[in-house]
């Protein structure tokens, strides 16, 4: 009989140890290995076929039964969005979780060809997101999502996702819809989000600013407490942001005055976006591994950008297109480019210097897929015509259901592998220590 360790029973060993023992060890064995390593080739869900939480139409059993990949080399975030008839996984109607302003069917939007792809990365495939499978894999665990509206976006497509098998109950600690807590009580999961648009330290100095948006002092070596005082009690963070810095911006580091970004202050030096950008996320990468009780898993999500063509937001910019772009009709560039530049170096500078305090970081690649993605944007189905709202055509949040969806494809690829990849790290770790 050979054990996951390698090592085989002897015969005089089988001998002497009675039967119903050595079945009772195996079966605790094998209970125990499958859901923490996932080392089968198949996770099979089938007992959870008769759950009583109501399913998409679209939802097949043999969907529970998710191939795991064995080529963890193959980079997921470098692909083709291809048709996928089976799309989507849960409707504006299924699911309460979705934002007003990106339930683009509930406002009229006319097609719904947008909701028929799926991500193929370039050399392996992507399982489509399975709800049991992630919250097994949660089971007693934590995630919080911490940055922008975007990020909230993410989090409710993911509840949506879930919505499946269970919906959350509410264990918010404050009526304020920015910082929500819900709890998955059956897998004692729970999940979080923290509204942070800047990721450090700010405080509103104009409600209009120069340009009617604001405009804000950030303090770019101070991260923000609002996340910061509580965000060592979770296993999994997701951080991410990146559209709020192009808004007018004082910038503070050491509490002195540095400069800013179109704040139209007189002797202050106006600088770019990007400098704002990466010394916050600088110093929210720092923060985390100086983090001594966090022993958690840090995840970076790259910028996802947004798609104004014919003008700018504020200048009657909209996202009209129907279809995805092909990765060759497209390509990352401008503000774009040095957004996700930066967050891939001060990822790559953090991950380095975790390594030798044994913290763990990782990068939630979705640039390339969502540059791609034009047509999967509320444009002005995201509220009444006749409503009065500030981003009338939204080319920066995502419809729900929509291909945000796919982020969670993203995340549970990273996270069945994380068993394997973690040991490795810590098995490296103590050798350089030891």
């Amino acid at each position: 009989m050979e054990f996951p360790c390698g090592k085989k029973l002897s015969n005089n060993a089988s001998q002497r140890t009675p039967k119903v023992f050595i079945l009772l060890a195996l079966t605790l064995i094998i209970l125990g290995i499958i859901p923490l390593h996932y080392t089968s080739k198949w996770y099979n869900a089938t007992n959870l076929s008769n759950h009583e939480s109501e399913k998409s139409s679209t939802y097949h059993i043999e969907d529970m039964e998710i191939k795991i990949m064995d080529d963890e080399a193959c980079d997921i975030s470098i692909g083709e969005w291809i048709p996928n008839p089976d799309g989507p996984y849960y409707t504006n109607t299924t699911c309460w979780a979705i934002h007003e302003h990106q339930n683009c069917m509930k406002y009229g939007r006319p097609d719904i060809d947008f909701l028929k792809w799926r991500w193929k990365p370039k050399g392996c495939e992507l399982p489509i997101f399975n709800p049991f499978q992630f919250l097994d894999m949660m089971r007693n665990k934590s995630l919080a999502f911490v940055g922008d509206s975007v990020g909230r976006n993410q989090m409710q497509s993911l509840i949506c996702l879930l919505s499946r098998a269970v919906y959350p109950i509410d264990e918010s600690i404050s009526p304020d819809e920015n910082f929500k807590r819900w709890k998955y009580v059956d897998y004692n999961f729970t999940l979080a989000t923290y509204w942070s648009p800047f990721l450090v330290k700010m405080k509103e100095a104009d409600a209009d600013g120069p340009t009617k948006t604001g405009l804000f002092n950030l303090y770019l070596d101070e991260a923000d407490e609002k996340w910061l005082s509580r965000i060592e009690e979770f296993d999994y963070v997701i951080f991410n942001g990146g559209h709020w810095f192009t808004r007018c911006s004082v910038y503070y580091e050491n509490n002195q005055l540095v400069g800013c970004r179109y704040c139209g202050l007189p002797n202050v030096t106006d600088l770019p976006s990007t400098y704002g950008y990466q010394r916050a996320i600088r110093t929210v990468l720092r923060s985390m591994n100086k983090l001594e009780n966090f022993k958690g898993i840090t995840f970076v999500r790259t910028f996802a950008p947004s798609h104004f063509e014919g003008g700018e937001w504020n200048k009657g910019g909209n996202c009209v297109r129907r279809k995805p772009f092909r990765s060759n009709e497209t390509s990352l560039e401008g503000l774009n480019l040095e957004l996700y530049t930066i967050q891939v170096e001060e990822f790559k500078a953090a991950e380095k210097e975790g390594k030798k305090k044994g913290k763990r970081f990782r990068l939630l690649d979705t640039t390339q897929a969502m540059l791609l993605r034009p047509d999967g944007h509320p444009s002005r189905y995201g509220h009444w015509p006749n409503e009065n709202v500030v981003l009338y055509n939204d080319c920066v949040h995502w419809c729900l259901p929509g291909p945000i969806d796919s982020w969670s494809d993203f995340l549970l690829h990273m996270l069945m592998f994380e068993g394997r990849r973690s040991h490795e790290e810590k098995l490296q770790f103590m050798k350089q220590y030891s």
